[in-house]
């Protein structure tokens, strides 16, 4: 059979994809693009609703359009798939139509060789495949074999030895060695671009779809761009899709902080082993010599007092008489129902408790508080908080909403606000230890530790005008839970906020020791909760994402460890220092011990 005549009787036959009204580029295209662009912009509404915890099932128009329009271009894909499948076999012809010479005539084309591949030639090295046989760069085909597998072919009593893969294994090192090479090449292009302006650092993540590699050219265009080298900086080991819009923007690695675990922690007639992210010496050891007195004399109980989440936004009227009148509608018990029921929509766990008002002339200052569930909330009572403020819209028309937030709430600021309303959770912890454990294992008296608080958390804070800093080094403890956890460290400074006391019972021979924390702002899921490390820390502690049993109630149980923990960090401190002991622990464990006079002379 003639080559010529099948090149064109093949090319002459029906395609299947002759069907389709458009060409078929076209086609492809439109679809490829409605499925990306449609899956983007429902994932990003599944992102939303998750952070929102709003239900997954409840679908706006625009939703219900996009998933017809994804299930539309999902099946022209799988039908555009098996066209291509069965159009590869119209235009293959049957084994049969071979005729028994067809192989050998192969051999020469219009009186020109036509180079068929065997074992003999790869091995020599001399084989140039066929521009006839080898129409795809990477598959070696000889007479209907391909793929370099060791292969015996049989076709029509003509046997052709298909080489093997020890003799292709070269070729494709090759091929991939200069895959490798396109692909740096790539790399240094998208770098140079970074370093020029010509592409911004912070789209890399959605421009190249890969935010590990992302992130490296971010690193590598950095240290261009500085001249200063970031090799201290780890870059593998990290899942940066993890952190991609949620928890921190243009990574370029990641900051190594060693964890350590304080405890058994005796609380509330449970044990716990306290993770602590941190990189002072000595804390970790500290709050571990804290917990094991708590242990011996029998273990520590808290309270939870309150626990809601605020945020405060300002409001601005024409006058101060108008800007009363949106006082007291708010305040007035009668309106509290319908002002929940808008407040509560936008959330399961969202629950409007209070909502006080202060007015600084015609300004407003309105602080909602909230339940949140296992969220720390912010993102929860800010929506809610929105809500209001529309639906206040239609009585109020003249109200000018300055901002959602005006720092009435208050976050991330020392306010006494947080210290005598309370924001987050609001805890109380204490413990009763032991005269013997006093002396024994914290290696101090009960009348020390009880005349050292007095005259150091209590009058020295007030000397210092202290604003809820009543207490040894709280911040300490909550700052090394907050990042092993996943918490935002920089609401450590109204988590802070805490009173230490110390007196003398059972006839002054053993110490009532107690911390009250009215602003633990935590969560268990959200933010930095869910990635692995901190995740893994969450675990650790059995309070892992959220309770399916009682909602809320595994961040109300975070709130009361890092309280417990607080309470054996503020025991073992002051009895260090009570005992002269601060200066020695920290150079054992803190500082080098050589006498550095002597070293210089």
């Amino acid at each position: 059979m003639d080559l010529r005549r099948r090149s064109s009787s093949s090319s002459a036959a029906a395609k299947a994809s002759d069907a389709l009204p458009l060409p078929l580029h076209l086609t492809n295209a439109f679809f490829f693009t409605l499925f990306f662009s449609v899956a983007y912009y429902l994932l990003n509404r599944w992102r939303d609703k998750i952070r929102s915890s709003s239900p997954l099932h409840m679908l706006s128009l625009s939703d219900i359009a996009a998933v017809f329009a994804l299930l539309a271009s999902v099946i022209y894909l799988l039908g555009f798939f098996g066209i291509h499948f069965v159009q590869s076999f119209v235009a293959r012809p049957a084994d049969d139509d071979v005729e028994p010479s067809e192989c050998s005539s192969l051999d020469k084309v219009d009186g020109q060789e036509n180079n068929v591949i065997t074992a003999d030639s790869v091995t020599k090295g001399t084989a140039q495949p066929s521009p006839l046989l080898c129409t795809e760069p990477v598959k070696l085909v000889a007479c209907g074999v391909d793929n370099g597998i060791m292969v015996d072919s049989v076709m029509k009593g003509k046997r052709v030895i298909q080489p093997s893969f020890q003799n292709v294994k070269p070729v494709l090192k090759e091929f991939a060695s200069s895959v490798d090479r396109v692909y740096h090449d790539e790399d240094d292009v998208v770098i140079d671009s970074v370093v020029n302006g010509l592409v911004p650092s912070y789209s890399l993540e959605s421009r190249l779809g890969d935010c590990r590699r992302a992130a490296a050219i971010r690193r590598e265009a950095l240290q261009r761009t500085t001249g200063r080298s970031l090799g201290g900086l780890p870059l593998e080991g990290f899942d940066y899709n993890a952190i991609l819009g949620q928890c921190c923007e243009m990574p370029v690695g990641y900051v190594q902080v060693p964890v350590g675990v304080a405890g058994p922690l005796l609380l509330d007639g449970a044990e716990y082993t306290v993770p602590m992210a941190t990189t002072e010496g000595c804390l970790v050891a500290s709050t571990n010599r804290g917990c094991k007195a708590i242990y011996a004399s029998g273990g520590a109980t808290s309270v939870l007092l309150r626990d809601g989440m605020s945020r405060a936004p300002v409001v601005r009227f024409a006058t101060a008489n108008r800007a009363a009148e949106l006082k007291f509608f708010l305040e007035d018990p009668l309106n509290f129902d319908t002002l929940a029921v808008v407040f509560n929509k936008s959330s399961r766990f969202g629950r409007l408790q209070s909502i006080k008002c202060s007015i600084a002339g015609r300004n407003v200052y309105l602080r909602f508080t909230c339940s949140t569930g296992d969220a720390m909330g912010m993102n929860m009572v800010s929506k809610g908080v929105q809500n209001v403020l529309d639906f206040l819209q239609s009585d109020f028309p003249d109200m000018d909403v300055i901002g959602i937030s005006g720092n009435y709430c208050s976050d991330k600021k020392p306010a006494a606000v947080n210290w005598i309303e309370g924001r987050g959770k609001s805890v109380v912890c204490e413990a009763t230890i032991k005269e013997h454990i006093v002396k024994k294992v914290l290696k101090t008296s009960v009348a020390a530790l009880v005349e050292l608080n007095m005259l150091k958390n209590l009058a020295g804070s007030a000397v210092a005008g202290a604003l809820g800093g009543y207490n040894a080094h709280a911040s300490n403890i909550v700052s090394a839970i907050f990042i092993a956890t996943g918490q935002d460290p920089a609401q450590n400074v109204e988590s802070s906020h805490c009173i230490t006391m110390m007196e003398a019972v059972n006839d002054g021979r053993d110490l009532h020791v107690s911390v009250t924390m009215p602003s633990i702002e935590v969560g268990t899921v959200g933010g930095g909760t869910q990635l692995p490390s901190q995740s893994a820390c969450l675990n650790l502690l059995g309070l892992k994402g959220a309770s399916k049993d009682s909602p809320g109630s595994n961040s109300r149980v975070l709130a009361t460890i890092v309280a417990g923990s607080v309470l054996a960090g503020e025991l073992s401190l002051m009895s260090a220092i009570a005992a002269g002991q601060l200066v020695k622990s920290h150079m054992k464990y803190n500082r080098s011990s050589r006498d550095m006079s002597r070293v210089s002379s």
